[in-house]
């Protein structure tokens, strides 16, 4: 390997959804496609994930998949997808899997998104060992502009670690999103101690069409109910598969490729006539970019495909067990970029209606800050550069 290329590690835990996943794939095309420019090196990582991602999601040149064994949520907290071991046992495999790609690959720069130790603390040992063995690598934790709420947010990190710890551990924390829509420092989401390391990168919005090289196509017009990856937007599906779609207009509807297939049999059950029921369509930023309205869930990386679109939209966010993505929608909202429906008021003649008014009008939302995945990309390449002002030791001096 030429000395001129440099090697980045993006970890997510991936125990439901896609959505960690997907930030991080947005942020490593980005980075491939960007750093080359403004370093002058070339560009190779790998995309530790606890999930394996469907077949249609590309890589970036340069990038290949380190896949760990997955966990799954369940009421009584976090368990093993599929092998038959204790949850104890497979974080330890998964902390030992990660602690020899984390140092044999030796990146120049890791970036953790939203759980900086992961599942089960597996990642704090193997970021320990990277800041001894290598402390000249940078270390990003990478958040969503909405946590949680802030006392459930703040309960999170007093029990992952003391503050002074987290700061030897964290080079820059980077939140993916507008603070003029939502602020995270200041409803307390992020704790006070990490706030002169906070850089806000604008929503991952803009650019994602580097990740959907094919175009979704449609002779006619169409409005588009997507719900992410599905694992739980079925209340919302089966609802929204039975409105009516304007005269002339089709209804496309993607069900996410973690959707139950019970719960996919009751969505084609309910569909309505001129409904087109897909499961995971190539190009879906384009596929939203190119619908008259969009019906959707309030999960970040939908959110930042709409925000990227001039396309109405109607979030109808979860709300239970977090309330992340009602925080999101109201914020949203506010800021005059999308409609909000509560799950209380969701049946298919309000939906039927809000369509109909949607498709006669575009939603401008270039007031938003939407090039994040640029903004990150240039954060990369001044940590990247060899400027002892912004080295972890001297920060680490300047603070003792």
């Amino acid at each position: 390997m030429s000395q001129d290329t440099t090697r980045i590690v993006l970890y997510s835990h991936d125990a439901l959804g896609l959505g960690h996943l997907r930030r991080n794939l947005a942020i490593a095309h980005q980075l491939a496609h960007d750093l080359p420019r403004l370093t002058g090196a070339g560009v190779t990582g790998l995309l530790v994930a606890g999930l394996a991602p469907p077949a249609d999601f590309p890589l970036p040149p340069g990038f290949d998949w380190l896949i760990l064994p997955g966990f799954a949520k369940s009421p009584v907290g976090y368990r093993p997808r599929r092998l038959r071991d204790t949850p104890q046992s497979l974080a330890a495999l998964r902390s030992a899997l990660v602690a020899t790609a984390l140092i044999d690959f030796a990146p120049a720069l890791v970036i953790v998104d939203r759980h900086l130790y992961g599942v089960r603390r597996e990642l704090r040992a193997p970021l320990h060992r990277l800041r001894e063995a290598r402390p000249a690598t940078r270390i990003v934790l990478g958040l969503r502009e909405v946590l949680d709420d802030p006392e459930t947010a703040a309960s999170e990190w007093e029990a992952l670690d003391s503050p002074d710890v987290l700061r030897r551990i964290v080079d820059e924390v980077w939140v993916y999103g507008d603070p003029r829509v939502h602020d995270p420092l200041a409803s307390g989401e992020v704790p006070a101690s990490l706030h002169d390391l906070a850089v806000f990168t604008g929503y991952l919005a803009d650019g994602r069409a580097l990740l959907d090289r094919e175009r979704y196509r449609s002779e006619a017009p169409f409005v588009l109910t997507t719900v992410g990856g599905g694992c739980d937007g079925a209340r919302l599906l089966k609802t929204a598969a039975a409105l009516t779609p304007p005269p002339g207009y089709r209804h496309v509807l993607v069900t996410g490729p973690q959707l139950g297939e019970d719960d996919a049999e009751a969505v084609r059950a309910a569909a309505a006539p001129g409904t087109e029921i897909r499961r995971c369509p190539p190009g879906l930023s384009r596929c939203i970019e190119r619908a008259s309205a969009v019906v959707t869930m309030g999960g970040y990386n939908t959110v930042c495909e709409v925000l990227a679109s001039s396309a109405p939209a109607l979030i109808v966010p979860r709300e239970e067990p977090r309330r992340e993505q009602l925080i999101r929608a109201r914020a949203l909202e506010d800021a005059g970029a999308v409609d909000v429906m509560r799950d209380a008021d969701l049946d298919v003649g309000a939906l039927t209606r809000w369509v109909a008014r949607a498709v006669t009008r575009r939603v401008l939302r270039a007031h938003l800050r939407r090039d994040g995945l640029r903004a990150a990309a240039a954060r990369a390449a001044a940590l990247l550069r060899p400027d002892p002002s912004i080295s972890h030791r001297a920060r680490q001096e300047r603070a003792s």
